[in-house]
């Protein structure tokens, strides 16, 4: 199966921007039809960096999405927001994240009675762009991950 990917907007690179969709949806969504547009646009009224939302009609199963994204980021923070994204489509893809009684919920859980930044797919999301962004850097750049240091009372101590 193949997914399906357009790409519109301002203010950003296209090949950086297909690059990392293109690694993320073969990576983790490989066995998937999914069809995503990524619209880069001016987002600072909303002041946020991106959004992803099904656009399908069939709401339990959505295999249609739009992801904006706020144009003129920095490489890193684009990197990352669009991993942050990406990972809402694949929690849509795999049903963690739906729509339950007309109320979205992540795992049975409706997140609508948290505050955003408590809502247990954003913290999945913000967890996964780090970890996303150090994978991404090191398979398709190259880019060693720097030593952990671990603090520990008396010492530091660096990992091995």
């Amino acid at each position: 199966m193949q997914s399906y990917v357009t790409y519109s907007g301002y203010g950003y690179s296209k090949c950086l921007c297909e690059d990392v969709t293109t690694w993320f949806l073969n990576r983790f969504l490989p066995r998937h039809q999914i069809d995503v547009e990524i619209l880069h646009r001016s987002l600072k009224r909303e002041n946020v960096y991106g959004y992803c939302d099904y656009v399908d009609e069939d709401y339990r199963r959505p295999r249609e999405f739009l992801i904006e994204l706020q144009t003129h980021m920095d490489e890193e923070t684009y990197i990352k927001t669009l991993l942050h994204e990406l990972t809402h489509l694949r929690q849509w893809v795999v049903g963690s994240l739906r729509v339950r009684y007309g109320k979205m919920c992540y795992d049975k859980e409706c997140v609508e009675d948290y505050e955003y930044w408590y809502q247990p797919h954003e913290i999945e999301a913000r967890e996964q762009e780090e970890t996303l962004y150090l994978e991404y850097l090191i398979e398709k750049r190259g880019v060693p991950v720097p030593k952990v240091v671990q603090y520990f009372p008396n010492r530091l101590m660096e990992a091995v």
